[in-house]
């Protein structure tokens, strides 16, 4: 078996690094079928002092997304830094605003409106959980319940209320949110979101009895699967984010342009 294929050499400054991983999140998201159209938003905090944000020119597909066409913008919105022209999308920002504001852990901000995950966030349960993918979110998925297009500031103050410490929200009525310590940590509770969705969906669809695990064993898979993230974190080495990014650097180069 041939090695994989390396890694792009890694950007000199911390701050190209992060342009690129948010790069990066947009491109799997479009690939993985989770975008809508050009609507929803992941958002990173830049490094520094300055609470200053990148996230998608407003108008561009998420295959279009590139590290050096990310816009900048400050925790209020205000557009400091706009390569492309386009600006940004306000009802967006608006949600992913008020998570950066509140949790300084939250560098990174993901939210989706999938079929898969706006329709478990229609279901007065939401997520149950049945598998493996599913019960790492025991007892840490946070609700907020619709109150219209994010465009009333004063929403804002009730989402981070309702999300409290939790990195994994469902929005009810409309869709999912993942906040993460790296745009890397956001991606993959996102990726297993999506898939806790579509797995519950198809269970429901196929109409046989289903085995619940014992509480008990949900909450113990959680926790292992959050001790594994915090050895992540921690470490600054993630195995299965390098992966994705090596079949970006194969198939869709030009993201970190």
């Amino acid at each position: 078996m041939s090695s994989p294929a390396p890694l792009r050499a890694v950007p000199a400054s911390e701050a190209a690094r992060v342009r690129v991983d948010l790069a990066a999140a947009y491109r799997l998201i479009h690939r993985l079928g989770l975008d809508d159209s050009i609507y929803t938003h992941i958002s990173v905090r830049l490094p520094g002092p300055e609470h200053r944000f990148l996230i998608n020119p407003y108008g561009l597909r998420f295959e279009e997304v590139t590290a050096s066409n990310l816009v900048t913008v400050d925790l209020d919105g205000r557009v400091v830094d706009d390569p492309c022209g386009l600006g940004i999308n306000p009802a967006g920002f608006t949600i992913h605003s008020a998570v950066h504001a509140a949790r300084e852990d939250a560098l990174c901000v993901l939210h989706t409106h999938t079929v898969a995950g706006v329709a478990v966030s229609c279901q007065e349960e939401g997520l149950l959980p049945l598998n493996q993918w599913s019960m790492q979110f025991t007892d840490r998925i946070a609700h907020h319940d619709y109150e219209g297009i994010a465009l009333d500031l004063d929403e804002r103050e009730r989402l981070v209320a309702d999300l409290g410490d939790r990195f994994v929200m469902i929005l009810r009525n409309h869709g999912l949110l993942t906040c993460g310590r790296s745009v890397a940590e956001a991606f993959k509770l996102m990726h297993n979101m999506e898939r806790s969705c579509r797995a519950q969906l198809a269970l429901q669809a196929a109409g046989a009895p289903v085995i619940r695990p014992s509480a008990a064993v949900a909450r113990k898979t959680a926790g292992q699967y959050a001790a594994h993230y915090d050895r992540i974190e921690a470490s600054g080495t993630d195995t299965e984010w390098d992966a994705f990014k090596r079949m970006l650097a194969h198939s869709d180069p030009g993201y970190a342009a």
